[in-house]
């Protein structure tokens, strides 16, 4: 059986023979270079299966090393060792490309599972695989870029930062990246940030030992311990609290926690993955969210676009909604009339892709002769004979109002409606609370502005 190789270039005889001697003893094949010169000397010769590269060299940057192997052999997987606590060099590293980095002086274990993690890489990931669960449908352009930076971005351990409309995909983009790395045998781990109670989030990322609170009465796993050697995602990212936000950026920088009540720091290797439908950016200029921790998941951002910027993926779309509906039901799969997809392609879909699912849910539901008719969308309040759209978004124009101010301001309410059920992932009692108002009168509005 052939070794797996690898190509060490250091210009510290120290770091090279402790390099060598900790890769023979996994098994692997070494073969060493003093330069950038001497390395791209190397590459010529022959393939490595993995590159480790210094960042200061007699001649140059280990960046350098980076680009040109990205560039002439993008299916060698580089990794960058950098100077102690240099957080700018290492994200540079992995924005040129690099697959990860390890920092002086060198953990020999973390040296060991970074490794094994990149030869975990197949030859070639010309193409993304799916499950029966997760799918990135569509042929717009849009999204056959989106696919190729997915190819690209499983590659590395770079932190994304995933942004796009609520509803979007962001979770399958990156379900798609874990699966599609080699992380894919570990653990997915995706957690809403906006849902946990803030007393409690400390516990729910990081784990608390046995008595270390009233009411811890057994140890507890936390989600990064859940997701160890796999991917943590941390979807509706902007939605944390400073206090957590600290202590988050504080894990990724160590790559190590202490649970609740212990005294003990505990590795951990995780990919971090992040979300959110708010523009980051503007959190950070609000203070709302940390610069130095914007700065460390948002590595690479990879935006996932709106439904309404791909229009002419939505009768794919639908058609595979109905027919996941159809095979979940255990009936025949419905058709929708040319006068429902002409409404579906006209409607702006402000909940995206899935509102889109839950208007073809709703209407099979309610369609005659297994045929979804235009009506059967409800994509327009039946009891409003204005022209205003109330799930379009508040009209922009105050003259809009002109002739219907009752159709007016139920599109505005309506749509305030949305976008907090939206951002409660549909939980109406923590909904009506955003929006200060009771239970009993979200439920009231529920009905009378037809919202399911």
């Amino acid at each position: 059986m052939t070794k797996n190789s690898v190509l060490i270039i250091d210009d510290e005889p120290d770091i090279r023979e402790l390099l060598e001697l900790t890769l023979a003893r996994m098994g692997l094949e070494t073969d060493c270079a003093e330069s950038v010169a001497g390395a791209i000397s190397k590459l010529k010769k022959r393939s490595y299966d993995l590159c480790l590269t210094d960042m200061k060299l007699p001649d140059g940057q280990g960046l350098e090393i980076i680009e040109h192997i990205q560039q002439h052999y993008p299916a060698t997987p580089v990794a960058m060792i950098t100077a102690f606590g240099s957080v700018e060099t290492a994200i540079s590293a992995l924005k040129a490309g690099a697959y990860d980095f390890i920092s002086k002086p060198i953990d020999l274990d973390r040296l060991r599972e970074l490794i094994d993690t990149a030869l975990k890489l197949t030859d070639t990931t010309e193409h993304i695989e799916y499950s029966d669960q997760v799918q990135l449908l569509g042929n717009a352009p849009t999204i056959s870029a989106l696919r190729k930076q997915i190819t690209k971005l499983s590659r590395s351990q770079a932190p994304v930062y995933i942004s796009g409309e609520s509803g979007s995909g962001k979770e399958v983009v990156a379900r798609l990246i874990h699966s599609n790395g080699p992380r894919a045998s570990k653990n997915f781990v995706a957690v809403n940030c906006g849902a946990i109670p803030s007393e409690l989030m400390e516990s729910e990322f990081f784990g608390h030992v046995k008595g270390s609170f009233t009411g811890a009465l057994e140890n507890k796993q936390g989600l990064f311990e859940a997701a160890q050697g796999g991917t943590l995602f941390l979807d509706e990212v902007a939605d944390l609290p400073l206090p957590m936000q600290v202590k988050l950026l504080r894990a990724i920088q160590e790559k190590s926690i202490r649970k609740v009540g212990s005294n003990e720091e505990q590795p951990i290797n995780v990919r971090i993955l992040s979300a959110t439908h708010k523009d980051l950016s503007v959190e950070v200029e609000a203070e709302r969210f940390r610069n130095d921790l914007f700065y460390r998941i948002n590595v690479i951002e990879l935006k996932v676009p709106p439904l309404r910027e791909r229009k002419e993926d939505i009768p794919l779309l639908a058609d595979f909604a109905l027919s996941q509906l159809a095979k979940e039901w255990q009936l025949e799969k419905p058709s929708l009339t040319e006068q429902a997809i002409k409404m579906l392609d006209q409607y702006s879909f402000p909940g995206n892709v899935r509102e889109l699912e839950n208007t073809l849910e709703r209407a099979y539901t309610l369609c005659e002769d297994n045929t979804i008719q235009k009506d059967d969308l409800q994509l327009f309040e039946s009891s409003n004979t204005s022209a205003v759209d109330p799930l379009a978004g508040p009209p922009d124009n105050p003259q809009d109002a002109f002739g219907d101010l009752e159709g007016y301001l139920e599109a505005i309410e309506t749509r305030a409606i949305k976008a907090a059920l939206e951002k409660t992932r549909w939980n109406k009692t923590t909904a009506a609370e955003l929006l200060g108002i009771s239970f009993r009168q979200l439920r009231y509005k529920l009905k009378k502005n037809n919202i399911e």
